[in-house]
């Protein structure tokens, strides 16, 4: 005995989860390499790193008590997390060693020292963080439910970080720091290009600072690219993904018998077969799924594909083959669809939108529009695969019941309409209960008895006298044509039309097509998006909501902590150097602004205010010791730029397996990890330059300047 699964759509998911997993644990291993790297200490290294597993675990519980599952989404979160949740353990940690290096201190003192000094920050960043994604919380819709399973899993992680980073982390610098730290040779090359480094990033921290107008400018320039980029990269819902299997439909012409269909299966299913990437054809004859009915000239196909590691084409080429072999049938049509990427949303990858006749509901003048509309489509470059399952023109016997007829002879109308239904359609009888399932009831003569236009004549009906009478001696037969199937759509009567972007064209841009096509319709016709295609209207709102509560949560949680707004203004805007790097990367790489994309820029924006936090946090302390603006924030950029570049590169190096990611479920993690490793190249090597000049800018005249302290100068320079 042999068994065989034709089609096994959990396939896909466990492969996404056992990719997602890999890539964790590549995150996680580049990630304890930066560390070690900076850090030059097993003991050191060991202090983050502990926070990540208690962080990853309480991330676990947040997902259980909102009622969350660990999914591909989750995943992603987690993998994010993996590089945010050692940040706040090495803010501590840094200090720490600066202090014992510096001050001479013991590391029991320097933990002491180090966390009057960074707990305010500290905080700070965590408030930030999680309030970041707060307002996506109450977001409605798909979009919310996809943003609310990637914010609680980062917002739990990050907070239990920030609670390892003020109680453990310390301890445990106390514990397993020494007094003293030797520069191994090995890490002298590095140390000595870091320290160019900093000097290099010093002497442009000086530059903005002496130049601020041009630097200004500068920034404004940078506003009005962020806002060109906004408007060039195009716009899209999510990526379609190669999930191990296509669709396909056939569709014979009208009023084709099942066995005429069941041939043309079985020789679809031959020359599929013969291709290296697929591993079944499984042909479901009498269903279109597209329409979702029961059809005998149609007929639904299953291609599952082989493992993404045994194949070298993928899905999207697969479905170009199936077609090019469809278009080789002479009395059929063959069309192969790559599932949508969020299963539900459409039968069919791509978009679907109705034609709707709100006028005259006539399914003739209907397809008359049809017609010309589809031909508009395909003659747009954006457009491809454009198809319409709606055809009026299938034969059909028109039967005239003679009710003037039928009431002298004593015979009840419905009796006769009974009747015809209950042999040449299915009349419902009623359910009956056994063996604990549910079974329907109905009337249908068989296919024997109702598969001639004669077999209407020899159906009887019984008369009010008791005489049987012949329902041919009632009726009147004639021949017609007219739809097979009638579909509304917000109770009108309406027409499928299927299609997808081409290569290179984003969804959104589809959209923007088609909709430009329908301004032409003639006055009674409208289009109606459904699908992912809806859904993707639907976010467009959702998504600018989300960043504009995102901004303003992190600027009045800032100013209750800091009891002022100009810190949290210089904070802020750090934030469109991260909105740079991310649509440049995108741009660079031909992606689109999808959901995954838009929830990289949430973190983004938590991220680059964090690294914005430390300089202005640390500014503000020094100018409490009556530094000027200017000294203040120097001395700043020289204390924070190594746990800034350190906490980054953490991160940075912990999406790249997300950057390139590959088999299933490849496309979102490409689309969410090359925007935060864009944005986050930038927010810490470009926005760091200016976040001096902005403090510098908004507190000025705000304390009273006093005279450096000895060696400050030579500290910065």
């Amino acid at each position: 005995v042999t068994q065989i699964i034709p089609f096994d759509t959990t396939r896909f998911v466990r492969s996404s989860i056992h990719e997602v997993i890999i890539t964790l644990s590549e995150a996680a291993a580049l990630v304890l390499l930066v560390v070690f790297v900076f850090l030059q200490s097993w003991r050191a290294t060991l202090i983050p790193i502990i926070a990540v597993p208690v962080s990853l675990i309480g991330a676990f519980g947040g997902l259980m008590l909102f009622g969350f599952t660990l999914n591909t989404l989750t995943l992603f979160a987690i993998v994010l997390a993996t590089g945010i949740v050692v940040d706040d353990a090495i803010v501590v940690l840094e200090n720490v060693e600066r202090l014992m290096a510096e001050k001479k201190l013991s590391p029991k003192q320097a933990a002491i020292e180090s966390m009057r000094e960074v707990t305010g920050a500290i905080i700070a960043i965590e408030l930030v963080l999680v309030s970041v994604f707060v307002p996506v919380a109450f977001l409605g819709g798909l979009a919310g439910k996809l943003y609310q399973q990637f914010a609680v899993t980062v917002a739990t992680a990050v907070t239990i970080s920030g609670l390892v980073a003020l109680t453990l982390t310390p301890a445990m610098c106390a514990l397993l720091l020494k007094p003293q730290h030797i520069e191994n040779r090995l890490f002298r090359p590095f140390n000595r290009g870091f320290a160019w480094i900093t000097r290099t990033y010093l002497g442009g921290v000086r530059l903005t600072v002496r130049h601020a107008v041009i630097a200004v400018l500068i920034f404004v320039a940078i506003l009005g690219t962020d806002a060109l980029l906004f408007r060039i990269v195009p716009s899209g819902f999510v990526p379609s993904e190669d999930q191990g299997y296509l669709l396909g439909s056939l569709t014979l012409p009208d009023a084709a018998t099942l066995q005429r269909t069941q041939e043309a299966g079985a020789m679809v299913q031959r020359v599929v077969l013969e291709h290296p990437a697929v591993e079944h054809v499984f042909v479901v004859s009498g269903l279109d799924v597209i329409a979702g009915a029961n059809k005998t000239n149609a007929a639904t196909i299953f291609i599952p594909l082989k493992p993404w590691d045994d194949r070298k084409t993928n899905a999207e080429e697969m479905a170009k083959y199936v077609i090019a072999q469809g278009a080789k049938l002479s009395q059929a049509t063959l069309l192969a669809f790559n599932p949508a990427s969020i299963r539900g949303l459409g039968s069919a990858g791509g978009f679907e939108v109705y034609l709707q006749d709100r006028a005259d509901a006539d399914p003739q003048k209907l397809y008359q529009n049809l017609q010309p509309f589809l031909d508009a489509l395909r003659k747009r470059q954006e457009l491809t695969g454009i198809a319409s399952f709606y055809r009026p023109t299938s034969p059909q016997l028109y039967v005239d019941v003679d009710r003037e007829k039928t009431a002298a002879l004593g015979v009840p109308l419905q009796d006769v309409f009974d009747a015809l239904q209950s042999t040449m359609g299915v009349l419902y009888v009623n359910d009956f209960n056994k063996f604990g399932h549910t079974y329907r009831v109905q009337l249908q003569a068989e296919g024997a008895y109702r598969s001639k236009p004669e077999d209407l004549g020899n159906i009887y009906v019984r008369s009010a006298g008791g005489d049987m009478i012949p329902v041919k001696a009632l009726i009147s037969v004639k021949s017609a044509i007219g739809p097979e199937q009638l579909d509304r759509f917000n109770g009108f009567l309406a027409a499928k039309v299927l299609g997808n972007s081409a290569p290179g064209v984003s969804s959104g841009q589809a959209i923007a097509a088609v909709e430009d096509v329908a301004k032409s319709l003639p006055p009674g016709y409208t289009i109606a998006w459904t699908g992912q295609a809806f859904q993707e209207k639907r976010i467009g709102t959702a998504a600018i909501l989300a960043f504009v509560f995102a901004i303003v949560m992190v600027f009045l949680i800032l100013s209750a902590n800091y009891e002022r707004w100009s810190l949290p203004a210089a904070v802020l805007l750090a934030v469109p150097f991260g909105l740079l790097g991310a649509l440049t990367a995108v741009f660079l790489r031909d992606f689109s602004n999808d959901v995954y994309f838009q929830i990289g820029l949430l973190v983004l924006i938590g991220l680059a205010a964090k690294n914005a936090i430390l300089i202005v946090e640390f500014a503000a302390q020094e100018q409490a010791k009556g530094l000027s603006p200017v000294d203040a924030a120097l001395e700043a950029a020289r204390l924070r730029f190594r746990p800034i570049v350190m906490t980054s590169l953490a991160f940075v190096l912990g999406v790249v397996p997300l950057v390139l990611a590959s088999g299933a479920g490849a496309a979102a993690r490409r689309s969410m990890g090359t925007g935060v490793f864009g944005g986050m190249l930038v927010a810490t090597f470009v926005a760091t330059i200016f976040i001096p000049l902005f403090f510098v800018l908004l507190t000025r005249g705000r304390a009273k300047p006093a005279a450096a302290p000895a060696g400050i100068e030579e500290r910065i320079a």
